[in-house]
C-alpha cells in the first residue's frame, strides 16, 4: 500500500526502535529524563531560545503557547485555513478563553497591512488583541511557506505594538529544508514555537515548544493542567533525537518526490491545479471539474493500492514522507492518469 494521506503515518524504523529501547530515563515532571532534557537542550541551541519543552503533541504545543500568551477575553489573529483554528477542536474557547479573528491569506500567508487592519483599538467594546499566530509551512494551503520577509514586517510591527507571536511550526523543518533559511533565523521572528517531531521527522510522538526561560517555566505549569506531565518519556525523547540526527537531513527528497507529483498533476486538464502552490512535501489538488467526487478519486486510488485524503468536497491532498520512495510516485502518476483518462462521466 502507498500511503500518501500524511507524514503522520510515518513509523518507527528498526533502528530507531533501538535507540528506543536503550533510552536512559527518568521523572520528567521533575525534570529528571536525562534524555528529554537532552532533547530540550538540543532544540533549545538549534531555534537560539533560551529554553524548551517537550510536549506530547503539535496541539498541546500550540495550546500551551497561547494559553501562555494570553488571558481570558483575549484575541487572537491567525489565517483562517490555519491548523489551530481548524483542526485543534476549538480549543483556543475552550482551553485559554480567547476569541479568534482569522484573516482570509493568500496560500496561508497574510500581510502586515492585513494585521494593521483588525488590530483593536484600546476601548472598552473590544478585546484586547494579544497574540499573532503564524503556520509555516501551511498545511491546509499545501504546505505553502510563509515568506520571510513578511513575517519580518510582522515581527517588528508586533514588537512595537506589545502583541506576542507564536509561529506554529509543525514543519518548519521543512521550510528551512525547502528555502535555506536556518530554524534559528525563523525564531528569531516569534517569542515562541512549536516544532513537530512526528511528521516528516518520522518519530512516532512527540512536539516541542520553545521560548524565553520565563515563557517555559510558566508553560511547563500548563503542560501540567492539561495532563502532558509524562513521566519517563525519554523513550519517546530518543526517537526525536535519533529523528533529528538522521531524518531531517532526507526531508528534500520529499520536497523532489512532491515536486514529481505535482508536475505530473498540472498536465491532466481536468484537473484545477497550480503547481506553484507546492513548496514543501504536500500536494493539494482539485477534482470538481473531472465528474468525480473527492471520495469517488479515494476509492478509485483505493483499489490501486494507494491512498490519499479529501476535504471540501473535491479536494485531495496527497503527502510524501521518508516511506514514498521513487517507484511509489512514479506508480501513483501512472494510476491518477488512468483514472483521469475516462473521468468525464
Amino acid at each position: 500500500m502507498i500511503d500518501l494521506r500524511s507524514d503522520t503515518i510515518t513509523r518507527p524504523t528498526p533502528e530507531m526502535r533501538e535507540v528506543m529501547r536503550n533510552a536512559e530515563v527518568g521523572d520528567d515532571v521533575f525534570s529528571e529524563d536525562p534524555t528529554i532534557n537532552r532533547l530540550q537542550d538540543m532544540i533549545t541551541e538549534i531555534t537560539g531560545k533560551e529554553a524548551s519543552l517537550f510536549v506530547a503533541s503539535g496541539t498541546m504545543g500550540n495550546q500551551v503557547c497561547i494559553n501562555t500568551h494570553t488571558r481570558p477575553g483575549n484575541e487572537i489573529i491567525l489565517e483562517r485555513n490555519a491548523h489551530i483554528f481548524n483542526y485543534e477542536s476549538g480549543a483556543p474557547a475552550l482551553l485559554s478563553g480567547v476569541q479568534v479573528l482569522p484573516i482570509a491569506g493568500t496560500n496561508g500567508s497574510f500581510t502586515l497591512e492585513q494585521v494593521q487592519e483588525v488590530i483593536r483599538p484600546q476601548n472598552v467594546h473590544h478585546p484586547k488583541t494579544a497574540l499573532i499566530c503564524i503556520e509555516n509551512t501551511h498545511n491546509r494551503a499545501g504546505g505553502t511557506i510563509f515568506p520571510y520577509v513578511e513575517m519580518q514586517k510582522i515581527w517588528e510591527f508586533a514588537k512595537s505594538a506589545g502583541i506576542r507571536l507564536h509561529l506554529d511550526g509543525a514543519r518548519l523543518w521543512n521550510a528551512s529544508a525547502s528555502t535555506g533559511i536556518s530554524i534559528r533565523d525563523y525564531c528569531e521572528l516569534c517569542d515562541s514555537v512549536s516544532l513537530c517531531f512526528s511528521k516528516g521527522l518520522g518519530a512516532p510522538v512527540g512536539s516541542i515548544i520553545a521560548g524565553s526561560r520565563q515563557f517555559i517555566e510558566s508553560a511547563r505549569y500548563y503542560r501540567k493542567v492539561y495532563g502532558g506531565g509524562m513521566r519517563q518519556a525519554g523513550i519517546l525523547a530518543a526517537a526525536a533525537i535519533y529523528a533529528l540526527e538522521n531524518n531531517r537531513s532526507r526531508l528534500p527528497e520529499d520536497h523532489r518526490r512532491a515536486r514529481i507529483l505535482a508536475d505530473a498533476i498540472a498536465k491532466i486538464p481536468q484537473i484545477d491545479f497550480d503547481p506553484a502552490t507546492v513548496q514543501s512535501n504536500i500536494v493539494i489538488f482539485n477534482v470538481r471539474n473531472t465528474g468525480y467526487t473527492g471520495q469517488d478519486v479515494l476509492d478509485l486510488l483505493l483499489k490501486r493500492e494507494i491512498r490519499m485524503l479529501t476535504f471540501a468536497g473535491t479536494k485531495i491532498r496527497a503527502v510524501t514522507h521518508l516511506h514514498i520512495s521513487d517507484d511509489d510516485i512514479h506508480y501513483t502518476v501512472e494510476a491518477l492518469g488512468e483514472i483521469f483518462k475516462t473521468s468525464q462521466k
